[in-house]
């Protein structure tokens, strides 16, 4: 029997439940463009905002290590975060200069070589002429559109200089003092996060915050270490061999080995060319290659897995179409981002178990378990190898 007050809450005779409305996923689709237009619009009008700020983040949270070491040894904060600014700032000029100094050379040595390049040229269009009929070109005439051209863009040249050296100490203002307010106000930032977010759910926000931040420094300071790790193979191989500016070109191919496959090709290429033109050789230009190969597999068999482990890693097509997006986005600044920001977005998708397969998507295909080969208990020979040369069981 149903009580006075049980009939009070039933629904009311011929009473229907509310249908359930489900949107057109054409509409859905639609919605989803229109907000993907407006976002990719925004990022690129707001770049001059953007861009110092990413930058500040992603350098704030290499610093933060350094910022809490400095006050658990009872140091101020604003104290600490000066020193790291310092610290930031001197590793900057020291690489400046190093590199500088050779770029100086080596612009030294450019009409030593454009003359060399010139004899190749000319030899080449004899052989051409010989084999095929070629009608070749006067080196002369080669010179003059050369010249013509540099004087018709050399005004545009000298302004877009003038411009970008501006643009360049104005924005490096703005993210020393970004990094400052990021670092002071952080714990300030966090509860604000934390407004947002329910009491009895703020211990797993805080946890999965914690993560991401742990997981981006791990990620970001091992890229730095495997840069300077492959610089200094890189220069090894190439001082070995006699290279000409063997410095200059080993950092240069250590920063762009972060692009897959097409880094190592442009490192390669270009000290290659440099070392034929010198000395004649194909034989020491092919050596010159083969020592950015070897040192290209050893960095992604062995350097990169040791350093920055499994915790994150971005496949080769993601990383590459990071870095078109990037270069369609915000230039070149936006390449140099395109990657701590792919691995930042990866974190971030890993985190939620929503937008887990996303992260999935975005990471290496060694990482997942989904390969169809059979797993073997025993490891492969070149990494018995490596276990016997740190002295670990075969096992391991």
């Amino acid at each position: 029997m149903i009580t006075p007050a049980a009939q009070h809450h039933l629904p009311p005779t011929g009473h229907k439940p509310t249908p359930e409305v489900r949107q057109n996923p054409f509409i859905q689709f639609s919605f989803f463009m229109l907000g993907s237009v407006l976002l990719i619009y925004t990022l690129h009008e707001l770049d001059d905002i953007l861009l110092p700020l990413l930058f500040a983040a992603l350098f704030s949270l290499l610093l933060l290590p350094i910022c809490r070491w400095l006050e658990n040894h009872k140091v101020p904060r604003i104290l600490a975060i000066i020193m790291c600014l310092l610290l930031l700032l001197a590793v900057f000029a020291g690489v400046i200069v190093a590199f500088g100094s050779q770029l100086t050379q080596f612009q030294s040595e450019l009409p030593k070589l454009q003359d060399k390049l010139l004899e190749f040229f000319r030899d080449g269009q004899q052989w051409a002429q010989r084999k095929f009929g070629y009608q070749p070109m006067s080196v002369n005439d080669l010179k003059d559109a050369t010249l013509k051209a540099v004087k018709k863009s050399g005004g545009t040249y000298l302004g877009t200089t003038l411009l970008t050296t501006t643009t360049v100490l104005s924005n490096l203002a703005q993210v020393l003092i970004y990094i400052f307010c990021l670092l002071l106000y952080r714990d300030h930032l966090r509860q604000f996060m934390f407004r947002f977010v329910a009491p009895d759910k703020r211990t797993a926000v805080l946890h999965t915050v914690d993560s991401i931040q742990t997981v981006v420094q791990a990620y970001i300071s091992g890229l730095l270490k495997v840069i300077v790790i492959v610089s200094i193979l890189n220069g090894i191989g190439l001082l070995v061999l006699g290279v000409k500016f063997a410095i200059f070109f080993a950092i240069f191919a250590s920063v762009l080995a972060i692009i897959p496959y097409i880094g190592i090709l442009i490192g390669a290429t270009i000290p290659a060319i440099v070392t034929l033109v010198e000395t004649g050789s194909p034989v020491q230009a092919a050596l010159v290659v083969g020592v950015f190969v070897v040192v290209q597999f050893l960095e992604g068999n062995f350097i990169t897995p040791m350093i920055t482990g499994s915790q994150v890693s971005i496949n080769p097509l993601a990383a590459i179409l990071a870095l078109i997006l990037g270069n369609e986005l915000w230039g070149t600044p936006g390449m140099i981002l395109s990657i701590p920001l792919m691995a930042v977005i990866k974190v971030v998708l890993d985190a939620n178990k929503t937008t887990e397969p996303w992260g999935f998507l975005l990471g290496d295909t060694a990482d997942g378990d989904d390969s169809t080969k059979p797993e073997s208990s025993q490891p492969g020979g070149l990494h018995r190898l490596w276990n016997r040369l740190l002295g670990r069981p075969d096992g391991q």
